[in-house]
């Protein structure tokens, strides 16, 4: 017997559950579109294509930032590290100030807000918005990207998110040598 939709669904709490235990690298996404600068942590950014370089990512309707953001013609998204944490604690909290005097932040020559000492970022001009019930889908093509400017990001370890915690990806969490990396599974080089 073949299954309905209905019969298909999740709970909830499952759902959450589920990806509660699925790690996520964390970024924050700046923008202004017009009205000021806005920014939010996200751990649901992901590579689409590299030819163009395009990327993907979502923004939640509970954060106050998501309005902008929608609106936005580009949006610079920051890929965080290990020892930016507060910088991604800012971008989650909810009524923090983001761009305060005590935080370090600038514009770049285009007009767009960006945190310099981030491990890196991809500026990026919004292609595509869908909506899912509720939530955007925001696809981005990258025009711009910057390294760390301290010259410390080949010293830095991720940032990951999972079940509702900061961790650090470094070389203990590294699997043994006998298991295949991803990209000779798929026949590419390094």
């Amino acid at each position: 017997m073949v299954a309905t939709i209905d019969e298909q669904r999740i709970s909830a709490d499952d759902f959450r559950h589920a990806f509660r235990h699925h790690p996520a690298g964390v970024a924050i996404i700046t923008a202004d579109a017009g009205d000021g600068p806005v920014a939010m942590t996200v751990s649901s950014v992901a590579s689409v294509s590299i030819d163009p370089p395009t990327l993907v990512f979502s923004a939640s309707p509970m954060s106050s930032s998501t309005p902008t953001i929608s609106r936005a013609e580009t949006v610079v998204v920051h890929l965080l590290a290990s020892d930016q944490v507060d910088l991604a604690k800012l971008g989650a909290r909810s009524g923090a100030e983001r761009f305060g005097d005590d935080v370090e932040w600038a514009r770049l020559p285009t007009g767009e807000p960006y945190y310099p000492s981030a491990n890196s970022w991809l500026r990026g001009r919004v292609v595509q918005r869908v909506d899912v019930h509720g939530s955007t889908l925001i696809v981005v093509e990258a025009i711009g990207a910057k390294r760390r400017a301290d010259g410390a990001e080949d010293a830095t370890k991720p940032l990951v998110y999972h079940d509702r915690k900061w961790f650090v990806l470094d070389d203990n969490s590294r699997l043994p040598g006998s298991v295949v990396p991803f990209y000779l599974v798929y026949g590419r080089g390094e």
